[in-house]
């Protein structure tokens, strides 16, 4: 059952791909991560004492653009990756599938420029780089995406995948760093993500998609984050899918794989169902 079906959905993604050609193909491209901005305190404070306001650079960054045919302007999707990189399958399969929908895509690659491989071990470990780096790193991108005119600028949608998943959650929580940045995503999609329980509101509607045998990023602290909302702000849809582990939507994860001690493991259903949570999440959020 389990061959057919994944031949099945391979079949159809060929299929997809034909019907898209090179629509689909994906242009490499060059911009920063946004600029460090200081806090509102912070900022007030230099001012007060007659100093320089503290400020830091944006970090050179390379990304992979695809895009549907026509002028648009089309609402667009900034796609994260997770703590072992950017790899064909985000910035060509998913990129694909989500052009096939009318996005534009935008994946970015936050580790060549800083000569990095993997955060796998420890995400927290290298000092110089954090999950704060990598929100920065999204909004370069929305600010990239929105300077061309094929794309809806008010209509940008973040997605992230495991830690990816996390910069995402991180980049639209409130009191968060969102607070500080000009342009704003509108909508956000983790894929098992680490929750923090006690990160609270959301500043847009969130999808988070988890599985419910996933050992790395636990079901249960989304769940006790949800727990912990206002009530108040953007809705945050939990979606676990049973009997799903880690990575579910790799089709290189097959069964018993085990990643620094964590079970990963591709499920076919659970693909084919969080493709279509994706879909009309993204279809209501910011439109197509």
């Amino acid at each position: 059952m389990f061959s057919k079906t994944f031949t099945a959905l391979m079949a159809a993604a060929t299929l997809i791909g034909m019907a898209h050609g090179s629509a689909m193909a994906a242009e490499e491209v060059h911009f920063s991560s946004e600029p460090v901005k200081p806090s509102a305190l912070r900022e007030r404070l230099a001012k007060q004492r007659g100093e320089a306001v503290p400020s830091q650079p944006g970090t050179p960054l390379v990304g992979y653009l695809s895009r549907p045919e026509g002028a648009g302007p089309f609402p667009a999707i900034v796609v994260l990756h997770g703590c072992g990189g950017l790899g064909p399958r985000l910035k060509n399969d998913v990129a694909g599938r989500l052009v096939s929908q009318g996005y534009v895509v935008l994946a970015v690659d936050s580790f060549v420029s800083r000569e990095m491989k993997s955060t796998c071990q420890n995400t927290r470990s290298n000092n110089l780089f954090t999950t704060t780096d990598r929100v920065y790193d999204a909004y370069g991108a929305l600010n990239y995406l929105s300077k061309y005119p094929f794309v809806a600028a008010d209509r940008v949608a973040l997605i992230g995948f495991s830690a990816g998943g996390v910069t995402a959650l991180e980049a639209t929580k409130v009191y968060g760093i969102e607070q500080l940045m000009t342009r704003k995503f509108k909508a956000a999609v983790a894929y098992y993500p680490t929750c923090s329980p006690n990160d609270g509101d959301a500043t847009v509607p969130t999808l988070i998609m988890i599985g419910e045998l996933d050992d790395w990023g636990p079901p249960a602290l989304c769940r006790q984050r949800l727990e912990n909302l206002s009530g108040s702000g953007p809705e945050i849809r939990l979606n676990v899918y049973s009997e799903a582990a880690h990575d579910f939507d790799v089709p290189t994860a097959n069964a018993g794989t085990v990643y620094f001690g964590h079970k990963l493991e591709y499920d076919a259903a659970a693909t084919a169902q969080s493709n279509r949570d994706v879909s009309a999440f993204l279809r209501n959020e910011i439109g197509n």
